[in-house]
């Protein structure tokens, strides 16, 4: 009768349906609220040369509450300790270094990223790392340390206090520990040693690469600069990259960037695409995805195993031994599953309302969406993470 459940209906099918109604009225408020607005080049592309360069080198973080490095499993960290010190002057007699005991101390990756055009003398973000088994870096100290590039060549010094996010506690046995202790972070904590040059100025034309490959964005972008800076000046020459004509002085060229910048670009719809989190099951669904029809049937199959102790017990005097045995029972479960008709959907909402009707769960989704994309009934692109 209408208005009556299927009684083979899974308990857990109630909170599916209402999760899957709240996704559909989250994605019509978020499509009513926000206005539409044209994009601007910048938000779609970028000069190519002109990017950041990461950095990284090895460490010792000092002035620790003894939460350092344990350094006899650790012998990096004293032989890092005994480098410092000889070039501080300080030597150590034979045989000594391997008796350090330095619990205050803790070996550590450093690493940064070197914006583009950072000059000499300019201050950059480090994040600091444990790589022994330190239990926590919080109050600690960073010594100097070289940045190197890929390369191999020194580009930054990093020094400084380091700011962790964590707190902990230990006591007669019991700990407590809130956040990640073993990595930190000091701000503007390493200076600019040398510049990395960019090919912003080399030669009458730069080339702006996409941040995604589209045919369809790069010629808008060439249209958009021919219509606004004159014709001719920008041609697409595949669907990432875009090669455009610019002035030679350098004062103009960063002036006829900036106005590239600023242009309005229309923009196109989005691909249709569904992106599956297997770890998490996660799934989620942009306003391009369609589904065609089809039919589809789902159960669940269910496996259970126990196992309880037996416990053999021999006769008096029998010389016999007491045996402790393990019973085992399996139970397989294989719930039917109905053939559901999927009407057509041209719309996200038509979509999430007849995947709601399915009553699965998230992680039987990835499944189902799986096999209908194989059956040519879901209209998008599977992208699993």
């Amino acid at each position: 009768m209408q208005g009556m459940e299927n009684p083979r209906t899974p308990s857990w099918a109630p909170a599916t349906r209402l999760l899957w109604r709240t996704f559909a009225l989250l994605i019509a408020s978020l499509a009513l609220a926000l206005p539409a607005h044209a994009l601007r080049i910048k938000e779609v592309a970028a000069v190519q040369g002109v990017r950041s360069n990461a950095l990284t080198g090895y460490g010792l973080v000092v002035g620790l509450d003894g939460t350092g490095d344990q350094t006899t499993q650790m012998p990096y960290t004293t032989q890092a300790m005994n480098n410092y010190l000889q070039q501080m002057g300080i030597s150590l007699p034979p045989g000594a270094a391997g008796q350090l005991q330095l619990k205050n101390v803790a070996a550590v990756l450093v690493t940064a990223q070197l914006p583009a055009f950072a000059q000499p003398g300019q201050l950059i973000d480090v994040n600091v790392s444990s790589i022994g088994n330190a239990k926590s870096l919080k109050g600690g100290t960073l010594i100097t340390t070289p940045l190197r590039g890929a390369d191999g060549e020194i580009y930054a010094l990093a020094q400084g206090n380091l700011v962790v996010g964590g707190a902990g506690a230990a006591a007669g046995g019991s700990k407590v520990q809130i956040n990640h202790l073993s990595a930190g972070r000091v701000p503007q904590g390493a200076q600019v040693e040398r510049s990395v040059p960019t090919p912003l100025h080399d030669g009458d034309v730069i080339t702006l690469g996409l941040n995604a490959s589209d045919f369809q964005t790069a010629r808008r972008v060439a249209q958009a600069i021919n219509g606004k800076m004159g014709n001719g000046l920008a041609t697409a020459l595949d669907g990432r990259t875009v090669q455009v004509r610019a002035p030679s002085e350098p004062g103009a060229r960063v002036a006829f960037l900036a106005d590239i910048e600023e242009l309005p670009l229309e923009s196109s719809a989005p691909a249709a695409k569904v992106v599956i989190n297997a770890r998490t099951g996660s799934i989620v669904l942009n306003q391009a995805v369609t589904l065609g029809p089809c039919a589809i049937a789902h159960g669940n199959l269910s496996i259970t195993i126990t196992s309880r102790p037996v416990v053999s017990q021999p006769n008096p005097l029998s010389q016999g031994q007491t045996v402790v045995t393990e019973q085992t029972s399996i139970q397989i479960n294989q719930e039917p599953g109905n053939v559901i008709q999927m009407p057509p959907s041209p719309q996200l909402s038509d979509v999430v309302r007849a995947l709601n009707t399915l009553g699965a769960t998230p992680q039987d989704l990835l499944a189902i969406l799986q096999a209908i994309k194989a059956a040519g009934a879901l209209n998008a692109e599977l992208e699993v993470i």
